[in-house]
């Protein structure tokens, strides 16, 4: 199972270590590029069926990696991407994390069956706060056990704005020998997002064993870079569309500057 957005650029990285200036060269390359790293999210409660239909819609023109929805919609956005290629992802024990373990496995399977193909799955943040650190790996482990042997993959989702620098670095240390595919910084619904500087700690513990997902507040393509040349392999947004037409923006006005400069230089 590989921790990176699409098999294009993970191909380019060993999973032993990770060259984060290289691999944010590689994402901002290109559009397509930039798209490949990015999660298409709608995760807000007041989502209509239209809404979930556009964001596939847009994922499919955008070639994102990930839609990621709630449980209710995991079928109907299953259906919209069926045969093109763009993974269908969902959220368990969202957003607290606090659910029994036995109740996130049950989730987890439901949205397996559905069509699921990514879990971000919330932590036990009040028991890791508590220091059960086995606990908090036992409930990570059976949902990664459940979703490898579907195929599927996993993010935790630590919510570091409500931790400190220490259990920061535990949550992650833990998470890694769960079994994850990537460690994610937040659920966006809590008190505070992804930061430079909690994306840049999350890579330096976990390296190369698994990816790290930036997510939480991420709207502009400024915001994407940086959390690219901080160490993320994976970004969660709802602005995707934006960002990936901001980029192409910018390309055209540098492409159009220097085509009128070439111009000017040779009359």
């Amino acid at each position: 199972m590989t921790a990176f957005s699409s098999p294009d650029l993970a191909d380019e990285f060993q999973i032993s270590s990770f060259d984060v200036a290289a691999f944010a060269a590689h994402a901002l390359r290109d559009w397509q590029s930039l798209a490949a790293t990015l999660d298409h999210t709608l995760l807000q409660p007041d989502a209509t069926a239209a809404d979930v239909l556009r964001l596939c819609q847009e994922a499919v023109h955008y070639r994102f990696a990930c839609v990621c929805v709630n449980p209710c919609w995991i079928a109907l956005a299953h259906s919209a991407l069926s045969g093109t290629g763009i993974a269908v992802g969902s959220v368990v024990g969202f957003p607290l994390g606090a659910s029994l373990t036995h109740c996130k496995r049950e989730e987890g399977e439901s949205a397996l069956r559905l069509g699921a193909q990514e879990l971000d799955v919330v932590i036990q943040i009040g028991t890791l706060k508590s220091g059960d650190n086995a606990t908090v790996q036992n409930d990570m482990r059976t949902m990664v056990e459940l979703a490898h042997d579907a195929g599927a993959r996993i993010k935790a989702i630590l919510e570091t704005c409500l931790l400190t620098l220490e259990e920061k670095l535990r949550a992650s240390e833990i998470c890694v020998a769960a079994g994850v595919d990537f460690v994610k910084t937040s659920t966006g619904f809590s008190s505070g997002g992804a930061t430079v500087a909690d994306v840049g700690l999350l890579r330096g513990v976990v390296g190369g064993r698994c990816g790290v997902k930036a997510a939480g507040g991420i709207r502009t393509l400024d915001a994407v870079r940086d959390m690219l040349e901080a160490g993320a392999s994976r970004i969660g947004t709802s602005s995707g569309v934006a960002i990936v037409e901001s980029y192409m923006e910018q390309r055209r006005a540098v492409e159009s500057y220097v085509t009128e400069h070439s111009a000017a230089t040779s009359n």
